[in-house]
């Protein structure tokens, strides 16, 4: 339902206007034009959702992961219909996420601008700090020097910072009588100047074809414009993707299972085992000190056609489970596999009541550090799903987004925190009372109770996965049978 929302962009009032009123094509649709099939993984798509941004349903901009003429593609488009395609702080960290994904697989990046330029009344958090809108162009610049190819179509209304990420781009296009682009727009030339200009004269798509020079390619038609496009990727010089030899085998049990098995507890009670079987080519799973540190399963095996190393919660990570995880973390660095990380982190256990307890503590904590610094230290590509609760510190050992995986996805019942609402404390420490102090303190424990309740309230709506996909804390909730694609 969430999904459906978010494609009807600024809803049936501005699609309309879109479609119908300036003859443009809706921003799924281009894609559609662009792209080899229908394979295409759109990242964070909640981002934005119900965020205190006023009447705004979403980011404002589509940011994903497809194929033109066989070569693997970052795409970054504006959707037009939310806001007349204007910036807003998720929507520039949504584009500098996916940007960080094309410079991290040197994926061609292809802008489709159709932008008001930034949000004014948002200025100070969008404009000023090192990870806000400049980054943008500066990151297009560095992704230039490393030899990542970038390309743009002028798709509407170009504005201000709008205006600098296709003439930043190695080769434009611009669509007659739909895309323009300008620094301000006529009415602030009407306001300094008191000229009265129109948009095509002031920054049509003949202009800047003819004159400035600012656009590489002319287009009658959206449709020719995203045909220029795909013949300019294959100008590239990219090389497509190999496509396999043969099919990969399928799990002998059934990815549609993984519904049915996603935990909707977070103690860590399910067998591991049960999603890695739905998940991995042909159930086959190759083991790693299978019988030493059983609360942390780890191993290789294939996921369409590709090997990795599965590190996956099977309960509490103990002093034993921590080593083994640091040991085979490792061993993937040495061999150059890319690993994929399942959390379902049990709830941090209760502090130490005895010495021996604080020994058997302080081991697991020095354990746990190893295998802190293993997954930090491993330079292979890594993708972590959280198919159940990923709490506190189990969640950066497990490679939470603060360990920067190349990819981190939800299951819908994902709870992310640093605690878990079940297990927070409910009630203050109790003592000796008599009259008057009893009566106070009864008091003062109803009021902490409110208090308490409170903050479960908001720590439970806090650590759901859309509160968390919302914010782009992670690149998206994926359905768990869609696992395996993904």
């Amino acid at each position: 339902e969430l999904l459906e929302r978010v494609k009807k962009g600024g809803g049936e009032h501005a699609i309309l206007r879109h479609t119908q009123r300036n003859k443009k094509v809706f921003v799924r649709e281009r894609l559609r034009l662009l792209l080899d099939g229908a394979d295409f993984l759109e990242l964070s798509p909640l981002a934005g959702l119900d965020m205190p941004y006023g009447d705004v349903p979403a980011a404002g901009c589509l940011t994903g992961i497809g194929r033109i003429c066989g070569v693997w593609c970052v795409f970054i488009a504006s959707d037009a219909t939310v806001k007349g395609g204007t910036i807003y702080p998720i929507g520039v960290k949504k584009q500098l996420r996916a940007q960080e994904i094309a410079m991290e697989n040197r994926l061609l990046s292809v802008h489709l601008v159709d932008s008001g330029g930034a949000f004014l009344p948002l200025q100070s958090e969008l404009f000023p700090d090192k990870l806000h809108g400049g980054r943008i162009f500066y990151n297009e610049a560095i992704m230039s020097a490393m030899g990542i190819p970038q390309v743009a179509v002028v798709c509407g209304s170009c504005v201000a910072g709008g205006a600098y990420v296709p003439t930043m781009a190695e080769e434009s296009v611009i669509i007659d009588k739909i895309g323009t682009l300008f620094l301000a727009g006529p009415p602030l030339v009407k306001a300094a100047t008191g000229e009265d200009v129109s948009p095509e004269d002031l920054g049509g798509a003949r202009l800047h074809s003819q004159v400035s020079g600012c656009s590489d390619h002319f287009a009658p038609s959206e449709e020719e414009a995203y045909e220029c496009i795909r013949n300019v990727v294959s100008t590239l010089n990219c090389e497509p993707v190999p496509e396999q030899d043969r099919e990969p085998d399928s799990p002998l049990y059934s990815p549609e299972e993984l519904l049915g098995l996603a935990p909707l507890g977070y103690s860590c009670t399910l067998p591991v085992k049960l999603v890695l079987s739905r998940l991995v080519d042909g159930s086959r799973f190759q083991e790693f000190k299978a019988t030493y540190g059983t609360t942390l399963v780890t191993g290789f095996g294939h996921v369409e056609g590709h090997l990795v190393g599965i590190v996956a919660n099977n309960g509490e990570l103990a002093h034993d489970a921590a080593l083994k995880g640091s040991h085979f973390v490792q061993l993937c660095g040495q061999r150059g596999i890319p690993i994929l990380f399942l959390q379902n982190t049990a709830p941090q256990p209760a502090g130490p009541a005895s010495i021996s307890q604080a020994e058997a503590h302080s081991n697991r904590l020095k354990a746990q550090a190893s295998m802190m610094a293993a997954v930090a230290c491993a330079a292979v590509p890594k993708i972590t799903i959280v198919i159940g609760g990923c709490f506190g510190s189990d969640s950066y050992i497990m490679c939470g987004r603060s360990f920067s995986p190349n990819f981190l996805f939800l299951w819908p019942n994902a709870r992310v925190g640093l605690v878990d609402s079940q297990h927070f404390p409910t009630v203050p420490p109790a003592g000796d009372w008599t009259g008057e102090e009893l009566e106070l303190k009864q008091l003062k424990a109803n009021a902490f109770k409110l208090v308490q309740f409170s903050a479960l309230s908001r720590l439970e709506e806090e650590s759901s996965a859309f509160y968390s996909s919302a914010r782009l804390w992670d690149d998206g909730i994926i359905l768990p049978q869609d696992t395996r694609k993904v």
